[in-house]
């Protein structure tokens, strides 16, 4: 029962990791990133850009993990109803992250800074904060939810 210890800890610890990740991007990064002074706007919004692009390859092991853990749970009849929720919402708005907004606002920078002033950008930019913000929410309930029912195995 050992590994069933070290996966309980390593999948609350990429949970932790990526809901801290999003905070740190969203609170510490983008704010300083987007307030240089040194650079445009389309050129802040490029460097941001390539940390969120990067960052997908971490949300894509996060959502691995997420089925991965979750799916034996709900094999092994250990199922809640809060954490497979949360976990569910967790995997849509990774996917939806990495599949559709970011590589919508990197194909649009690429066609230049005039496609980023566009409407079309600006909602798909608005979509992805939100969205953002939904990944992080159901983290945080699923982290706690998964670590509840871990240490309180008999409830």
């Amino acid at each position: 029962m050992k590994w069933r210890m070290y996966s309980d800890i390593v999948y609350l610890m990429i949970l932790a990791a990526t809901l801290g990740a999003i905070l740190v991007l969203g609170i510490f990064t983008a704010p300083v990133v987007f307030n240089t002074g040194m650079l445009s706007h389309y050129e802040e919004g490029m460097i941001m850009a390539e940390i969120f692009r990067r960052f997908t390859y971490w949300l894509y092991l996060t959502f691995l993990a997420i089925v991965v853990y979750e799916g034996y749970q709900f094999k092994i009849f250990k199922r809640d109803a809060i954490a497979t929720l949360a976990a569910l919402t967790s995997i849509a708005t990774i996917l939806m992250f990495n599949a559709v907004y970011t590589q919508k606002i990197l194909a649009m920078q690429k066609q230049g800074e005039a496609a980023t002033q566009s409407e079309a950008f600006a909602n798909i930019h608005l979509a992805s904060e939100i969205d953002f913000k939904i990944l992080a929410v159901a983290l945080a309930v699923l982290f706690v939810r998964r670590y509840y029912l871990i240490t309180h195995p008999n409830r």
